[in-house]
């Protein structure tokens, strides 16, 4: 995967696209997708790979976050990761995620799922954007 991804940051920078790398850290030696040591290294390695923004996910503080965040030079958004429960669970995500420096986020079924779409995206926009009340 990291061959094709190294052609494909050719053809984007080829063309002039940016490339959003979303880099999981999965696999049979991979004992905890969370971990900042890992998440680290993935993120690190999709930017030398070309991305312009990398995707990874959220290691679970904002103090393990900045050391992910501090160690790419590219910025890095947070994925949404497993579905859940409360509304609080995701916005302190999030709000960790930009505290510890993070670019924004990348959310798919915590908002897609969500009972009121709208209102989650726009109390997450708040908090990126620093006009949460």
């Amino acid at each position: 995967m990291l061959g094709k991804m190294g052609k494909i940051s050719k053809s984007c920078r080829d063309w002039g696209m940016p490339l959003l790398a979303m880099m999981y850290t999965r696999g049979a030696k991979i004992k905890n997708e969370y971990d900042v040591a890992v998440v680290k290294h993935a993120a690190r390695v999709g930017a030398e790979l070309g991305a312009d923004i990398v995707k990874v996910n959220y290691t679970g503080s904002p103090e393990s976050f900045s050391e992910v965040v501090m160690g790419c030079p590219v910025p890095v958004v947070i994925a949404g990761g497993e579905k859940m429960e409360t509304d609080k669970e995701i916005l302190d995500m999030v709000r960790g995620s930009i505290a510890a420096g993070g670019a924004g986020v990348s959310i798919g079924r915590n908002v897609f799922q969500h009972d009121n779409p709208e209102i989650i995206v726009r109390k997450i926009s708040e908090i990126v954007h620093g006009t949460e009340k």
